[in-house]
């Protein structure tokens, strides 16, 4: 049994990610401060003897005795990190500190949540871990872009300097349940309001791409890499290399939901990528050849389920 302790543990992939490792047979400790996160997500761990909530703002100091941190906490979506930009920008650089600073006293193994949106608007597709990224610092999307750009450099740098055991992964767009209904994402956004039967929102025509990973996919790259030697520190892109344009997204999901619902198109906001794309030749190579195993179409019908549940209980 190992000691491990999540960051943003009642997120959407926080509370993924505590089940997953509960059920591996470790102890736990989740630390969040309900920004996004929500006891919700993981109510039906709080009766776990193995499972210990901490109510957290990562931006302060935190002390305890684990093996291993996952530093996931951070708002992800653009009406989240952009509602705060100051505070998104602390969270993911004085959180990266602090996390840094605990796993470098304690020696633990430490995992840094960064992202794809480290490389920006891509001038290189698909995205390889050696692009440098295109990246706006004064933009709208800055403060979690710039922000999770300068935890990779602070965890390098503690690894270089300290020799603290660090692995850096960058996750591609990553969907399922305990997505947060009213996140602003385009899969949560498009199943809510197909479900409604409300038109589905299109920013831009629609024509721009994604690659859509579903989170037990993700789960098994971020376990694989905590796991890896010490001299695999990343960064690694998580994703699925499976493009689809936005316009192909909302058509799946209204003919998923058995939806009536139109599309609208609306002017595409500052900054947003037109197209996002991971390669992952590099995660297959020293992840023991993992790859994402489902598939678009069977991971929403899953979410959609979830968001089905979920409206319902709110009527």
């Amino acid at each position: 049994m190992k000691r491990i302790l999540i960051t943003g543990g009642a997120g959407f992939i926080g509370s993924h990610l505590c089940q997953r490792l509960l059920n591996e047979g470790n102890e736990v400790l989740c630390l969040d401060n309900y920004f996004t996160g929500s006891k919700k997500n993981i109510k039906q761990l709080i009766d776990n003897p193995y499972f210990e909530l901490i109510r957290h703002d990562v931006t302060a100091p935190f002390f305890a005795e684990v093996d291993e941190i996952y530093n996931l906490a951070c708002p992800a979506s653009p009406i989240h990190y952009q509602y705060n930009p100051i505070k998104t920008v602390k969270t993911s650089v004085m959180g990266a500190i602090n996390m840094l600073g605990l796993a470098k006293r304690i020696k633990a193994r430490i995992l840094q949540a960064s992202t794809s949106e480290v490389y920006g608007d891509p001038n290189i597709h698909p995205q390889p871990e050696s692009y440098w990224g295109n990246v706006n610092p004064v933009g709208i999307r800055s403060c979690y872009d710039e922000g999770k750009r300068c935890a990779e450099t602070l965890f390098t740098d503690y690894h270089h300097q300290n020799g603290v055991r660090i692995k850096i992964i960058r996750i591609f767009n990553t969907y399922g349940p305990n997505m947060h209904p009213n996140d602003g994402r385009v899969v949560s956004n498009f199943i809510v309001q197909a479900l409604r039967g409300e038109d589905i929102t299109i920013y831009g025509d629609g024509s721009q791409t994604r690659s859509f990973q579903y989170v037990d996919d993700l789960l098994e790259g971020m376990i694989r890499m905590m796991a890896s030697g010490d001299d695999v520190t990343g960064p690694v892109n998580l994703g699925n290399p499976v493009e689809f344009s936005i316009l192909e997204l909302a058509e799946k999901i209204i003919e998923l939901c058995g939806s009536n619902s139109g599309i609208s198109f609306l002017p595409l906001p500052q900054d947003d990528p037109i197209q996002r794309k991971p390669d992952i030749s590099f995660a297959g190579e020293i992840l023991n050849g993992w790859k994402p195993q489902v598939e678009l179409e069977a991971g929403l019908e899953k979410t959609i389920l979830y968001f089905d549940k979920l409206l319902k209980e709110e009527i």
